[in-house]
């Protein structure tokens, strides 16, 4: 049964940072969903080698994209938040070179890629905004690249951590300074390339420093300059200027 996202979806919410949306192009985007079901944590929304089942558009929760080596080490190369898809193009692939799981309990809706290409060919912004997203989610995979091979890693951790909270911000689940981290410090780990004792004792550190204070599953960006200084974050790549309301 189809079912509509909520209006001023995060899915809108992060595309209007990208362009000017209409109404029209709203109310498509609010009925983008053919199927919406709730995942638990922990979970493969998509497992490497599998057939395409459409496009995941992640509506609530926190998920990632992985790969696994023989041996079970994991690398983590993306963070999805609310509002983030899956590949658009995934209809020309036979089959998925990656996987998506869950950190927390989700609310996935899955779309058709046959929906997809006719909500670009019917609204050119919602298409340059897609477009714009996936540019984006290039540019991020890049910088994530440069946290890896070329920053300590009390550094990785402080870019992650300023970047998330951008990101979380523009769909309405941050604060100035705060939100909810639904990644233990194995998973950290798999993203920053470090092993679990080294995260553990870099988030010590951060913590030593006044940076950071980490309860329970809450970040508290203690000083939120300080710590973009500490990574030399810029936010340029991820394109977050507010053009919706131009």
């Amino acid at each position: 049964m189809h079912q509509s996202l909520p209006t001023r979806s995060p899915l809108v919410r992060k595309l209007e940072r990208f362009t000017s949306l209409s109404e029209a192009d709203r109310a498509a985007l609010e009925g983008i969903g053919s199927h919406v079901e709730n995942v638990p944590a922990h979970r493969d929304l998509v497992t490497e080698g599998d057939r395409p089942r459409g496009v995941p558009l992640l509506l609530e929760g926190m998920a990632y994209r992985y790969k696994v080596r023989a041996n079970g080490a994991r690398q983590i190369s993306a963070y999805l938040v609310p509002g983030d898809m899956g590949d658009l193009d995934v209809a020309l692939i036979n089959r998925v070179d990656h996987s998506v799981g869950t950190f927390s309990p989700c609310r996935v809706a899955w779309i058709k890629p046959e929906t997809l290409a006719d909500i670009q060919r019917e609204h050119s912004a919602i298409a340059r905004a897609l477009r714009i997203g996936t540019l984006v989610d290039e540019a991020t995979l890049r910088e994530w690249l440069l946290n890896v091979g070329r920053r300590s890693s009390k550094e990785r951790l402080a870019h992650l951590f300023s970047e998330l909270l951008l990101r979380l911000q523009v769909v309405g689940l941050a604060t100035e300074n705060s939100y909810a981290l639904p990644m233990g410090q194995a998973e950290l780990a798999d993203t920053t390339g470090m092993s679990s004792v080294h995260v553990n004792r870099s988030l010590m550190e951060l913590r030593r420093e006044g940076l950071i204070a980490l309860t329970g599953r809450t970040l508290t960006i203690l000083d939120v300059p300080a710590l973009k200084a500490l990574a030399e974050f810029k936010a340029n790549y991820l394109h977050l200027e507010e053009r919706g309301a131009a």
